[in-house]
């Protein structure tokens, strides 16, 4: 089978997560990544799914658009997860949200909670605030992932607040986890001292994108894929039957 290089981006926020600008609606999403030439897309709100199905459906395929969310462990550590449909999405929801502090949103303070449709058309606002821990821990939430078949990744780990290195310290050789991801800040040359801390593990760029400026090639990884899709995806960070991830911070195009 025919190989071919893919920018992917694996973490994105819409108007569904608080902290997001408003501009982050579907069709100015779906722009934005035809603009910038990237491939895939995963969309990762906070501790929800609901606006993947709109993003996905204005797209039509030209970005590939798959279904995430960006949680909020017990400890305050973000994980992406990233489901191979949105039937384990759901459920996975669904037992997220057994944890989920019933506290509500104040949008003064924290943001609008929009849930919207292909064209932006407003269907519901969630009441209960999404940027928050839920109760299950980060050994928890990744387990439960992977058991649904999910990928998981550990996010911006180079960060001082909500990773996993901020507060737990280094990730062991056995968490569950597919890649770890690196913020766009990290240069090439300090990518160096994250390779050698962790020899054996895959690392990603995203941009992590509240705002449509920073949807970018520059912000993203490339993969060798057979196309864009989540099985994909999948076997790139497994280096699958040929497929991998072109470290981005050693790769040039």
């Amino acid at each position: 089978m025919n190989l071919s290089s893919y920018w992917v981006d694996l973490h994105l926020h819409t108007v569904l997560s608080p902290c997001a600008e408003l501009e982050m609606g579907a069709p100015e999403i779906v722009s934005a990544y035809r603009g910038a030439g990237v491939s895939l897309c995963a969309v990762t709100d906070h501790n929800d799914i609901a606006n993947a199905p709109a993003i996905r459906e204005a797209a039509e395929g030209d970005p590939a658009v798959l279904t995430g969310m960006e949680i909020q462990t017990a400890e305050d550590i973000h994980v992406v997860v990233i489901f191979p449909d949105d039937e384990s999405a759901v459920e996975y929801r669904r037992w997220l949200w057994l944890s989920l502090p019933d506290r509500e949103n104040d949008p003064s303070i924290f943001g609008y909670q929009l849930v919207i449709d292909h064209e932006n058309n407003i269907m519901s606002e969630r009441d209960t605030l999404l940027v928050q821990g839920v109760g299950y821990s980060v050994d928890e939430v990744a387990s439960e992932a992977c058991r649904m078949g999910a990928v998981v990744i550990p996010a911006h780990l180079d960060r001082p607040s909500f990773s996993y290195e901020s507060v737990l310290g280094r990730v062991p050789d056995d968490f569950p986890c597919h890649a770890l991801e690196l913020s766009p800040a990290v240069s090439h040359s300090a990518f160096a001292e994250w390779r050698e801390r962790y020899p054996d593990r895959v690392f990603v760029r995203s941009s992590d994108a509240h705002r449509l400026s920073e949807i970018s090639r520059d912000r993203c990884t490339v993969m060798r894929l057979a196309a864009p899709s989540f099985g994909e995806v999948r076997m790139a960070l497994g280096g699958m039957e040929g497929r991998s991830v072109l470290n981005p911070w050693t790769w040039s195009p």
